[in-house]
């Protein structure tokens, strides 16, 4: 009866307190600015006793982006990138979540930024399941990939004076995610 129970779907929330979503982009070629999204929300609905096959969804308020300049970010919000006025969410929806290895999980889904979906692959790597000082049951992911900001309309065409790119094409995504398992009411 105790598999029968663990076997039930469960549904899990993002906890923002102990979670962040950054991202890392190439400048002028050499070096990374780093960057992060202050607000977001998710879940992940487990369909078995591990997370394989989970539903995940997450969402990002686009225009709490931070690079850490306000000039940078006001930029980030215009139409030549996040145009957050017309487009304020970014959302992301599993679906594949498949375990390669040991902790080590496959994760598929339709990324949306602005008016443009597109399916990415990234890795996600299992920390673990605990509970914490008030019992709450919480598990941990490490996430990482890389999309082309191309891909999504993030198209600024700027060049240095030289010619050269100012923005690499390629954007790092790094997460680290804990998620609360939600209680029965």
């Amino acid at each position: 009866m105790e598999k029968t129970a663990e076997l039930q779907k469960t549904k899990w929330a993002i906890d923002p307190m102990h979670s962040e979503i950054e991202f890392k982009i190439k400048h002028l070629m050499i070096s990374n600015v780093t960057g992060t999204f202050k607000k977001f929300n998710g879940t992940v609905t487990k369909k078995s006793d591990d997370f394989e096959n989970a539903d995940i969804q997450l969402s990002m308020d686009a225009n709490s982006i931070s690079t850490n300049q306000e000039m940078r970010d006001k930029h980030l919000k215009t139409a030549e990138f996040f145009d957050t006025e017309k487009y304020p969410q970014i959302n992301f929806k599993s679906t594949s979540f498949k375990k390669v290895k040991d902790n080590n999980y496959a994760l598929i889904g339709n990324l949306t930024i602005k008016d443009k979906t597109k399916s990415i692959e990234i890795k996600a790597n299992f920390g673990g399941v605990a509970k914490d000082a008030q019992g709450n049951l919480k598990a941990g992911f490490e996430v990482t990939g890389t999309i082309n900001r191309k891909d999504f309309g993030l198209i600024s065409n700027s060049l240095t004076d030289t010619g050269g790119m100012v923005l690499g094409e390629e954007i790092k995504l790094a997460a680290n995610i804990q998620i609360s398992q939600e209680k029965e009411s």
